[in-house]
């Protein structure tokens, strides 16, 4: 029996038959999601001055002066990497200040590097309280401004000044004599470790180390655009 002539029976007979309704599904409309626009590299730059001079993430901001962000090429092939600010460099604001940045400046001319031509930087970026070693919290704090500036320059080689600088760089308790010499990597980019000026001065005699060490990065540099 076909399914009208079946409820054309029942209905004879008083049965009322229930018909399901077929209800057309609700069209649900998507959020749209609008892109945040992409930051551009200035203003990238820009955000993270702006962190590192309103930075409270340890107790260097209670003591400080003002902080030292770096200065330079922010497109440089060389990233200049040194400890901390001293009591210039908290007072003017630029890394390197003084008769050790004097040094610096004429050690990087002697390989044909220009101040204005590298990025300089420190591990950290306010001064600890008569000129201490950094303490290990601060360096932690302060490592990711580090790596963002970093990944803006994009360096071919980072140069390391000094042997606080060289540990925390590489995250090791070598002496520097042991870090010399070689190639080390910080986020995929060549390190080479050197003497710091300061050192330098008082030891006029590793001068000549100090060059060789200088030469070393260069030919490491020239050996990468080969």
């Amino acid at each position: 029996m076909n399914n009208a002539i079946r409820l054309q029976y029942l209905a004879a007979m008083g049965i009322n038959v229930w018909i399901p309704r077929i209800v057309a599904p609700v069209e649900q409309s998507l959020p749209v999601v609008v892109a945040e626009p992409e930051l551009t590299i200035d203003q990238q730059w820009h955000n993270l001055r702006t962190e590192v001079q309103n930075c409270t993430l340890c107790n260097l901001c209670n003591t400080r002066t003002q902080t030292v962000f770096g200065t330079g090429n922010q497109h440089a092939d060389w990233l200049i990497i040194g400890e901390a600010p001293g009591e210039q460099e908290d007072k003017q604001g630029q890394p390197f200040v003084g008769v050790a940045g004097q040094l610096l400046t004429e050690m990087l001319r002697a390989i044909g590097l220009s101040r204005e031509e590298v990025f300089i930087a420190n591990i950290l970026k306010c001064r600890p309280p008569n000129n201490r070693d950094p303490h290990i919290d601060e360096i932690k704090h302060c490592k990711d401004y580090l790596q963002r500036q970093q990944q803006l320059i994009q360096p071919k080689i980072i140069l390391a000044v000094g042997r606080i600088a060289a540990q925390a760089l590489l995250d090791t308790n070598e002496p520097l004599a042991k870090l010399r010499g070689k190639v080390h990597t910080f986020n995929n980019t060549p390190v080479v470790v050197v003497y710091h000026p300061a050192y330098l001065l008082r030891s006029l005699s590793e001068k000549r180390k100090a060059w060789q060490d200088l030469q070393f990065a260069k030919q490491t540099v020239i050996a990468m655009e080969k």
